[in-house]
């Protein structure tokens, strides 16, 4: 796809939007000032983690364990919370050094991604001392999530290493050929513009399941992308991450869902459900605004009509909660159903997002979830805007 075919996806399918831009302004500032709130009761202050998920139950809402993931990822948006001029409700730097202190959690090299992700932004000094540490030119070779083609787990091993080089392009001098290496592994996923899951030619799992991808298989990669072909100068990059862009913008859905399933073969929706809400507030905004800047385009239109979902989708029930400060995680189907509903539509080859049997809502939200939503849009909120955090007590 091209920056032509870009204009013409904006001219033959624009998506409608049922708020102006004022209303649009309003919503994203609103959903900024419920995530900074929303994340503070998911902070365990003893343990400087986040917890992996806050869930309503009859007893009111309860945290549900530790997530050092989890935890990367909301430091990214409460950074990004304080580029925008406001104060983080969860002091960065000891949670950041924290999770370097000891880091034996990383195990993977989609987490050790997301740690140098994170270090290039928050503290770009530390990534050689980090690269060292975690012998970060030998995680191909030696992580199984690597070694076994896991598109997402790829995807964030490529915008670590990306970020890493446009923050410090001397950070490490093998940088640029093991994210090319990186990259190529990826792409391999890759089909007609959408994403498989895993590689095809590596496990009997990847035979199996490596056509089908989920939302987060083609966001990913688009972000990596978009990033990697920024700090290498890579068209070719830009490219592949403009035709898996293009995908998911035709695909969304009436009410501006991000469908979960593709297959990578036609790039065509095979499941739709689960819709989560940080596919609407935050992984879709983040991604596409990433790719607009590395390929000069505008997506705006398709994220606001994806934050639309949030109040108006299918069930009509408003995901944001305002008394919780928070935003409840998906419309799904019964769990029992959802290999059923993705063999059915790669067999009839047809988008069967279309049934509504059976939904229903997951009242929980993670913390990641709230801090995609700051990554996206923190900075986004206009100077007439800034969230007022003053007398806040901070964690």
């Amino acid at each position: 796809m091209s920056h032509k075919s870009v204009s013409r996806l904006m001219t033959v399918n624009p998506p409608s939007s049922a708020q102006g831009p004022e209303e649009v302004q309003k919503t994203i500032h609103r959903l900024v000032g419920l995530s900074i709130a929303g994340l503070v009761p998911m902070f365990d202050r003893e343990k400087q983690l986040f917890c992996h998920k806050l869930k309503k139950t009859p007893n009111g809402l309860v945290q549900e364990g530790i997530s050092q993931r989890y935890t990367v990822i909301t430091l990214l948006g409460l950074h990004r919370l304080e580029e925008s001029g406001a104060n983080s409700p969860i002091e960065i730097k000891p949670v950041f050094d924290g999770l370097l202190a000891n880091t034996g959690w990383v195990d993977n090299a989609g987490d050790l991604g997301l740690l140098l992700w994170l270090c290039a932004l928050v503290a770009p000094e530390r990534l050689a001392e980090v690269a060292r540490t975690l012998n970060v030119q030998s995680a191909l070779a030696r992580f199984a999530d690597a070694k076994q083609g896991r598109t997402m787990e790829l995807a964030w091993f490529l915008a670590g290493l990306s970020h890493g080089s446009l923050a410090n392009p001397k950070w490490l001098p093998e940088a640029k050929q093991l994210a090319a290496e990186t990259y190529g592994r990826l792409i391999e996923n890759q089909g007609n513009r959408a994403f498989g899951h895993i590689s095809r030619n590596k496990s009997i799992s990847g035979i199996v399941r490596g056509g089908v991808g989920s939302f987060a298989d083609q966001v990913y990669p688009i972000y990596a992308m978009s990033k990697f072909a920024t700090a290498f100068g890579d068209s070719k990059a830009k490219q592949r991450a403009l035709d898996c862009g293009e995908n998911i913008c035709e695909a969304q859905g009436p009410l501006g869902q991000w469908w979960w399933h593709y297959d990578s073969a036609t790039g065509q929706v095979v499941d739709g459900f689960p819709v989560f809400s940080v596919h609407q507030h935050g992984m879709a905004p983040m991604t596409l605004f990433a790719l607009g800047e590395a390929v000069g385009s505008d997506f705006t239109p398709w994220i606001h009509k994806g934050l639309q979902w949030i109040a108006n989708n299918e069930l009509g029930l408003d995901m944001e909660d305002g008394s919780a400060n928070l935003v409840w995680r998906c419309i799904e189907r019964p769990k029992s159903s959802k290999y059923l509903n993705v063999a059915a539509g790669m067999l009839s080859r047809r988008d069967n997002q279309t049934s509504r049997d059976n939904l229903r809502v997951l009242f929980e939200c993670r913390p990641y979830e709230l801090g995609f939503l700051l990554y996206a849009f923190a900075t986004k909120t206009g100077a007439e805007n800034r969230i007022p955090l003053d007398g806040r007590t901070t964690a």
